[in-house]
């Protein structure tokens, strides 16, 4: 299961207090319960992440870690971190008044002792251009990860020394004790449920089996990506733990925006301004596209906020296959400094201009030709 952020897995926000958390767990508890859902693995599934998110938040060392370092500041041995069941005893209800006693051991597999566990994954957010995502690029990324120690290849000790089994718990990496009529089992805390105990620390990963470095990385971005699309590199996020697999990493994508163009999807909207004489008479207007630049025909009489579809010129589909159309929105040109000569000229044609009916005016004109023909004559 892949770790997500434990504050998105109960919906809280990263300020929410004890109070708020508690309820937030008490819900998905609730709700994922194994009994109430018997059989149903997703659901187990969410009923375990939610405890997980809640056994981190719920302590407020585990919490300061995490919020530092993330989900490395807290793993244990397994990759994930310690569950102390002690800290599920306010939900009696939901347990059937034994708190954890119940059995988290069972649900977290810690009846076994600890063994590979699949790295983490990783997520990058990469910021490119409006152009990038129109024709594609191949970026280089730098990732800090935490890799396997070449010194111990991950097995913690001193090169020249292994592991022991762990005196406390006879390698079986948990301690068992009785508490009234029920026996308990809890990770024990010397081997922190690996079994194992390293008398002899590896000095270059002091210790820890993996070490963080850069690892620098080449991926390509289709032409067509939008914000908030991911690309998902198979095995590139963390080492695992004890030999278990890698995990991903995770390219989120965000694309800015264009001061032209507005994209919705695979199309391209945008405004261009037209000249008045050219929306009366009608014409032949210029219009940029991703490339260069398309021609429309603007017919006589056009209005303002008039839409022109111009098919295959938005933005190249993901599929590769075709591209969206681009929708061009016409408005009229107003000059803000005229000649006399162009003053007189549209002062001429006022006079000209026929009355709406909700206006009064005393304005009368004899000329009854079509609207089109006078305007033709004036503007010569």
């Amino acid at each position: 299961m892949t770790t997500r952020d434990y504050y998105e897995v109960l919906a809280v926000s990263r300020s929410a207090d004890e109070t708020e958390i508690k309820s937030a767990y008490r819900k998905l508890a609730l709700k994922y319960h194994p009994d109430r859902n018997p059989g149903n693995a997703s659901a187990e599934e969410r009923f375990k992440e939610a405890a997980e998110a809640y056994a981190v938040l719920a302590d407020p060392q585990k919490r300061e870690r995490y919020d530092q370092f993330g989900h490395a500041g807290v793993s244990g041995p397994s990759g994930r971190p310690d569950v102390d069941p002690t800290i599920f005893a306010d939900f009696g209800d939901v347990f059937g008044g034994f708190g954890d006693l119940f059995g988290f051991s069972d649900l977290f597999g810690g009846r076994s002792r600890a063994g590979p566990a699949r790295g983490a994954d990783l997520r990058y957010n990469l910021s490119i251009a409006f152009s990038e995502g129109a024709t594609g690029i191949e970026s280089t990324l730098q990732i800090p990860r935490l890799e396997e120690c070449a010194s111990c290849r991950g097995t913690k000790a001193e090169p020249g020394t292994s592991p022991e089994t762990c005196p406390q718990c006879e390698g079986h990496g948990q301690v068992r004790y009785q508490q009234g009529v029920l026996i308990v089992a809890r990770t024990c805390g010397r081997c922190r449920g690996s079994g194992k105990v390293v008398a002899s620390p590896c000095n270059e990963c002091h210790g820890q089996g993996r070490i963080e470095r850069a690892r620098t990385l080449k991926v390509k971005i289709p032409a067509g990506i939008s914000t908030g699309q991911r690309l998902r590199l198979q095995g590139e996020g963390e080492h695992g733990v004890a030999g278990g697999p890698p995990g991903d990493l995770y390219v989120v994508v965000s694309v800015e925006d264009h001061p032209f163009f507005h994209r919705e999807e695979d199309d391209l909207w945008c405004q261009v301004s037209v000249s008045f004489p050219t929306l009366v008479l009608g014409g032949t207007i210029q219009v940029p596209t991703l490339r260069n630049h398309t021609t429309i025909d603007v017919p006589n009489g056009t209005q303002p906020n008039t839409r022109f579809r111009v098919r295959g010129k938005g933005m190249p589909r993901l599929s590769g296959r075709g591209h969206g159309d681009l929708y061009v929105s016409v408005q009229p040109e107003v000059p803000t400094m005229l000649s006399r000569e162009q003053k007189e000229l549209i002062e001429k044609l006022d006079k000209t201009m026929p009355e709406k009916s909700s206006v009064p005016s005393n304005r009368q004109t004899s000329d009854a030709r079509p609207f089109f023909d006078r305007v033709r004559d004036i503007l010569g």
